[in-house]
């Protein structure tokens, strides 16, 4: 009974229902958990938002080497880790910030995706709610 399910908390508005009348004799045909164009949408802005500062977290390493090779500054070996660790934890929370920046709209909303922030982290606590309930229901 397909047609009677309620919609997931993730699930865009007006998603064609799986078992409708057109759909519903042909398996390839599936209802997707994150449509295509979201999850596009998502990895590119993962890659951004991650990659930039692992990057840079990189850089750190081959900047410090240089500028101590050429003599140019003394860096403690502390800084070092310091300035790429914290790139890699920027890097860290871009993952977080990709996936939950991204518009489940078929527009693709805004480059940095802030108005779409507060209703996705609105979402997910929702979907963690109803699986934590149907958790002890079952």
């Amino acid at each position: 009974m397909p047609e009677d399910r309620q919609s997931l908390p993730f699930e865009p508005k007006g998603a064609r229902k799986v078992g409708s009348s057109s759909g519903a004799s042909d398996p390839a045909i599936r209802q997707e958990a994150i449509p295509r164009y979201v999850a596009d949408r998502m990895a590119r802005r993962v890659a951004v938002f991650t990659g930039l500062p692992t990057v840079a977290g990189m850089g750190v390493f081959v900047g410090s080497y240089l500028l101590i090779t050429k003599g140019v500054a003394d860096i403690a070996p502390g800084l070092t880790l310091a300035g790429s660790g914290f790139f890699f934890l920027l890097g860290l929370v871009g993952l977080s910030f990709g996936v939950l920046s991204s518009s489940w709209d078929p527009q693709p909303g805004s480059l940095l995706g802030l108005e779409n922030l507060t209703p996705n982290v609105q979402r997910m606590r929702q979907s963690i709610k109803a699986q934590k309930q149907q958790s002890k229901t079952d």
